[in-house]
C-alpha cells in the first residue's frame, strides 16, 4: 500500500492519478477535498498523532509532501509535522519514503530550504529507505501563486536577467510514481528540473499570448522589491528573505538543467510552451484582468 501526503496539492492530485488504484491512498484532512480525488482516503491532521499513525497501518512506501515554510520566525510547523510522519512510519514498518525537497535545500537555507533539509536529515537517519525528489521552481507557481508575486497585473521580482529552469508538477508526480510503484532507488537524491531555463521576461512575454494581454516582468534591487512586498502586506522578516532568495536566484542558481527527470520517467520533461498549451483556461482565467487574485 502506498500512502500519499499532500494529495489535494499541484503534485498529490497528479500522483495519485498515476498510482495503482488498488494500491494507493490519500491522507486528507478535508473529507470534501479527500473524496474529490477519485481514490481511496483517509481523513487526518498532521497535528494529530493517532491520525497519522492508523494511516500507515499496512503501508509499504510514503509520498511525504506536506505543510510548508510559512512567514514566522522559529520552527517551520511543516519540519514538526514531516519528522512526527518519519517517527510514525518507522513505528509501523514502513519500508520506504519519497520526500518531496526543493533545489539547494541546505543547513543554513532560508525558509523552505532550511526546513527541507532539516526534515531531509532526520529522514536520512531514520533508518528507513528513502529516496528524494529536489525539484526547481513550479510552472504551476504561474496559475496558483505559489512563490510568484504580482503588482497591478504583471510580475514582479527580482531575478534581473537570471534564468530559471521551472519544472512542471505532472512530470514530478510521474517521478515520485516511479519511484513508488518500482525500483525506489534508496539512499538518492534526484534534482528536477524542466528541460530549458527562461528568464522572466521571456515568461512575461509567454504569458501575455495566452492570455491575450501585455503582462510585463517589473524588475526591481532586492530593497525596493523587499519594501514593495511589505506594502502589498507580506510580513516584513518574510518579504526580507524572499528578497534574499530572490537575489540569489539572479546569480544564476537556478539556470541549470538535469538529465535526472528524463531518467526516472523516461521521456523528455514538458516545456513550458507545453504546459501553457495544457493549462491555457487556468491561465487566462488567473491572467486575463490586470487586477487579478490568485486562487
Amino acid at each position: 500500500m502506498i500512502l500519499v501526503f499532500g494529495a489535494s496539492g499541484s503534485i498529490g492530485r497528479r500522483l495519485v492519478e498515476l498510482l495503482p488504484a488498488d494500491e494507493v491512498v490519500a491522507f486528507a484532512r478535508d473529507p470534501a477535498k479527500g473524496a474529490a480525488l477519485g481514490c481511496r482516503y483517509v481523513v487526518g491532521d498532521l497535528d494529530d498523532p493517532v491520525s497519522v499513525a492508523s494511516a500507515l497501518v499496512g503501508v509499504e512506501r510514503v509520498f511525504l509532501n506536506a505543510g510548508g515554510a510559512v512567514p514566522a520566525p522559529g520552527e517551520q510547523p511543516m519540519v514538526r509535522q514531516q519528522r512526527a510522519v518519519i517517527d510514525a512510519a518507522v513505528a509501523a514498518g514502513v519500508a520506504h519514503v519519497v520526500k518531496l525537497s526543493v533545489w539547494h535545500a541546505a543547513a543554513d537555507g532560508l525558509l523552505a530550504e532550511g526546513a527541507h533539509w532539516e526534515v531531509e536529515e532526520h529522514l536520512r537517519s531514520s533508518g528507513l529507505g528513502w529516496s528524494v525528489l529536489r525539484p526547481s521552481g513550479f510552472m504551476q507557481n504561474f496559475v496558483t501563486g505559489g512563490g510568484t508575486f504580482t503588482e497591478n497585473g504583471h510580475l514582479l521580482g527580482a531575478y534581473g536577467d537570471a534564468r530559471v529552469s521551472y519544472v512542471d508538477c505532472a512530470d514530478i508526480a510521474a517521478a515520485a510514481a516511479v519511484l513508488l510503484t518500482g525500483d525506489p532507488r534508496p539512499g538518492s537524491t534526484f534534482v528536477l528540473t524542466g528541460p530549458e531555463a527562461l528568464t522572466q521576461a521571456e515568461i512575461a512575454a509567454r504569458l501575455s499570448v495566452v492570455a491575450g494581454r501585455e503582462i510585463r516582468y517589473v524588475d526591481l534591487p532586492a530593497v525596493e522589491f523587499a519594501k514593495r512586498l511589505v506594502a502589498l502586506g507580506v510580513p516584513e522578516a518574510f518579504a526580507g528573505d524572499v528578497a534574499t532568495l530572490f537575489a540569489d536566484v539572479a546569480g544564476g542558481r537556478l539556470e541549470g538543467t538535469t538529465p535526472d527527470l528524463a531518467g526516472l520517467i523516461g521521456r523528455p520533461a514538458r516545456t513550458f510552451d507545453e504546459f501553457l498549451a495544457a493549462e491555457a483556461d487556468a491561465v487566462r482565467q488567473v491572467w486575463a484582468d490586470e487586477v487579478h487574485t490568485f486562487e
